[in-house]
């Protein structure tokens, strides 16, 4: 593959999957042009080993691992709170609440979730994906029984923090 077909090609993976890309860097930086700067970062990372590619993992394994690497090591420089993802697959929002109410409860979520250490929230992220026990393992470097057991106990967690904010 010649350069600019590389290059092509490298914009193109991008594009398909910058979803990935903002995904983490929204879970990890909550300051706009802090996360402009972390998506470039990542950017970069992913361009230096695009060549060193493997094509026995998943595209999307390969860009959350980097991805991810790059976000902690951001956070870990960085030291500021950074927001998560949030869906109301970790508590049951029921689809009548009022606005006001669903907001509230989704602030304490994102709240809870940032409280979090950075594997647990990376894992989180993973999780609010839909990424399979595999994917999440294979990412992150831990056992499948270990990414079960940690979804477990962190939506556990979850749920007994917010069950004590509604009591």
């Amino acid at each position: 593959m010649d350069s600019l077909d590389k290059d092509k090609a490298f914009v193109d993976l991008i594009e398909r999957n910058k979803g990935i890309i903002y995904k983490v860097a929204n879970s990890y930086c909550t300051d706009t042009e802090e996360r402009k700067d972390l998506v470039q970062e990542m950017i970069i990372q992913l361009w230096r080993s695009f060549a060193n590619y493997d094509s026995q993992y998943k595209i999307s394994t390969w860009m959350y691992r980097i991805a991810l690497n790059v976000a902690i090591s951001y956070y870990r420089k960085e030291r500021k709170t950074p927001s998560s993802p949030i869906t109301s697959t970790i508590i049951n929002i029921p689809a009548g609440e009022e606005q006001s109410e669903r907001e509230e409860n989704i602030k304490w979520l994102y709240h809870f979730i940032n409280e979090l250490d950075e594997l647990n929230r990376a894992l989180m992220l993973l999780y609010l994906d839909d990424s399979s026990y595999k994917e999440m393992a294979e990412v992150l470097g831990i056992s499948e029984t270990n990414v079960a057991t940690k979804i477990g106990r962190i939506k556990k967690k979850l749920k007994q923090q917010f069950s004590l904010i509604n009591e």
